[in-house]
C-alpha cells in the first residue's frame, strides 16, 4: 500500500511520544531526529526534508506545546499542518478557458503512465459534462497509438489520429477538429522517452508554441521516488509546467515524490493514479495525503466514492427492505458489487481512520469477498430470496458450482442469518429502523 513504510514508522514515533505525557525540548529532538530518519528512508529530498523537520521543530517547542495538557497530540497536529504546507495547502483544479477548446498537454517518460491517464483524465472530466478529445501525438512508440485507440473507447471517448505524422501538425489539425465537433476539452498525448533528452524537450517546445496548451500536466510515476522529482524539475525548465499526475500511488511507493515535487518545482500535483482501471484516478487534496500518511484515514474521499458508486434508488429501495426485514441474499450480492465499484478493499478500508490493513490483510479479504460472490451466483434466484430451503444435497450443489466446499456456504449462510437477526433487532428497537439511504448492511 502507498506511503506504508513511511506510515509505520512515523505512527511508532508518535505512539512513544504519547506514552510520556509532558514533554520536554529534549524530548521534541529526540522525536523529529526520527521524523527526519523516516523522512529519508521515505526517498523524500534531503532539503526538503531538513526545512520540513525545522520548521515543526520551529513549533513544537513553542509554549503552546511544552505547556499543553496533551503535548503529542498538538506535536502530531503541526506535523499534519507542515506536511499538508508541504504538499501545497490546497486542491489546485485544472483551469478551463472561456474560449473553447481547452487544451491540456501531457507530457512524461516512457512508462510512467502518460497513455493511461490520459484516458482516465478523459473519463474523469467526461463524467463532469466535458466532451473530451484525445490526441494520439505520440508516434515514435510502437503501438502508441493503437493503445491510445484501446482506452479511448473504453472510456467513450474519440480518439484523432493522423498516423506517423508531424506531431505539431497532428494537434494543430486536432485542435480544428475540436472546434468543428464541438469538443470542449483536448488531451494531447505526446511522446515520451526512456529519460531527458534534448531531441524530446524540442518537440514538445514546438507543440506548445503552436497550440498555447492552458495546461501542461507531468505524468511521473511515484514508485521512482527521487527520480520522479527529478524529472519532474527537469520538464518545468523547459515546459514551465502547470501542475503534476502522479501514477501508481496504489503500489510499494515510500512516498517521496509526493512529499517532494510541490517543494523542489514549486508546481502542484494536481491528480493521483490509485489503481490500473480507469476509473481510478482521484483530485490530490494535500489535507487528505496527510492525513492518510500520518494513519487518520480519509473521511471525505471515503464519501465521495460512496456517492459515486452508490446508485440512489436501488439504495432506497433496499433501505426500504432492511425496514420490512425483507433483505436477500441478492441483495448483498448488489451491495458487495458497489463496494468493489469503490476501488480495492485495501484502499476503501484505509481511508477509514483508526483502520489499519496491510496488503495481506486486504488480498485476504478480496479473496473472501469473490468466494461469496461465486456462493451466491451458484444458488438458484428462490435460494437467493429464502435461504431456509437451503438443505444439505443443495449445498452441495452449490459448492461443487461455486468451487468451493460445503462449510464455506455453511458459514456464508450463517452469516447472513446473524445479519437478518442484527436488523430485525436494531427494526424493532427503533421503530422505522436505522438503515437510511444508502445504507450498507455491513
Amino acid at each position: 500500500m502507498a506511503f506504508e513504510g513511511l506510515s509505520d514508522k512515523l505512527n511508532a514515533v508518535f505512539k512513544r511520544l504519547k506514552a510520556r505525557g509532558k514533554l520536554k525540548e529534549s524530548d521534541i529532538k529526540e522525536v523529529m531526529r526520527e521524523v527526519r530518519l523516516a523522512l529519508l528512508e521515505a526517498d523524500v529530498n534531503y532539503k526538503v526534508t531538513k526545512d520540513f523537520v525545522a520548521a515543526v521543530s520551529e513549533r513544537a517547542v513553542g509554549s503552546e506545546v511544552l505547556e499543553s495538557l496533551t503535548p503529542a497530540q498538538q506535536v502530531i497536529k503541526i506535523v499534519k499542518d507542515e506536511m499538508t504546507a508541504l504538499m501545497g495547502s490546497e486542491n489546485v483544479r485544472v483551469r478551463f478557458s472561456n474560449r473553447l477548446p481547452t487544451i491540456l498537454m501531457m507530457c512524461g517518460l516512457q512508462g510512467s503512465g502518460k497513455t493511461t491517464h490520459c484516458a482516465k483524465l478523459a473519463k474523469y472530466f467526461k463524467s463532469q459534462g466535458k466532451r473530451p478529445l484525445l490526441v494520439a501525438c505520440d508516434v515514435y512508440r510502437p503501438a502508441a497509438i493503437k493503445q491510445l485507440q484501446v482506452v479511448g473507447e473504453q472510456v467513450g471517448v474519440p480518439v484523432f489520429e493522423m498516423g506517423q505524422g508531424d506531431p505539431v501538425e497532428i494537434a494543430r489539425r486536432a485542435i480544428m477538429r475540436a472546434k468543428d465537433h464541438g469538443d470542449d476539452l483536448v488531451i494531447l498525448d505526446t511522446a515520451g522517452r526512456l529519460h531527458v533528452d534534448e531531441q524530446l524537450m524540442e518537440e514538445l517546445t514546438r507543440i506548445k508554441e503552436t497550440v498555447g496548451p492552458h495546461e501542461i500536466l507531468l505524468v511521473v510515476d511515484a514508485m521512482t521516488g527521487q527520480d520522479a522529482v527529478n524529472v519532474a524539475k527537469a520538464f518545468d525548465e523547459r515546459l514551465d509546467i502547470s501542475g503534476v499526475i502522479l501514477t501508481k500511488l496504489d503500489g510499494d511507493t515510500r512516498g517521496g515524490a509526493a512529499l517532494s515535487v510541490r517543494a523542489v518545482t514549486g508546481k502542484p500535483i494536481k491528480f493521483v493514479g490509485v489503481g490500473e482501471r480507469l476509473d481510478q484516478l482521484e483530485a490530490f487534496y494535500p489535507d487528505r495525503m496527510a492525513s492518510r500518511i500520518l494513519g487518520m484515514g480519509d473521511v471525505l474521499t471515503l464519501v465521495e466514492k460512496a456517492q459515486d458508486a452508490v446508485d440512489e434508488k436501488k439504495a432506497e429501495a433496499l433501505a426500504q427492505k432492511m425496514r420490512k426485514n425483507a433483505f436477500t441474499l441478492t441483495d448483498l450480492l448488489d451491495q458487495m458489487k458497489q463496494i468493489q465499484g469503490m476501488g480495492p478493499l485495501g484502499q476503501v478500508l484505509g481511508m477509514i481512520p483508526g483502520v489499519k490493513v496491510n496488503d495481506e490483510d486486504a488480498q485476504r479479504g478480496e479473496k473472501e469477498m469473490k468466494k461469496m460472490e461465486a456462493i451466491i451466483f451458484s444458488m438458484t434466484p428462490a435460494e437467493r430470496d429464502k435461504p431456509s430451503i437451503i438443505d444439505p444435497r443443495r449445498k452441495r450443489r452449490i459448492a461443487a458450482g461455486s468451487g468451493t466446499r460445503v462449510e464455506d456456504v455453511n458459514r456464508i449462510l450463517r452469516q447472513f442469518e446473524q445479519m437478518q437477526k442484527m436488523m430485525k433487532t436494531l427494526n424493532s428497537k427503533k421503530g422505522r429502523g436505522m438503515f437510511g439511504r444508502g445504507a450498507l448492511p455491513f
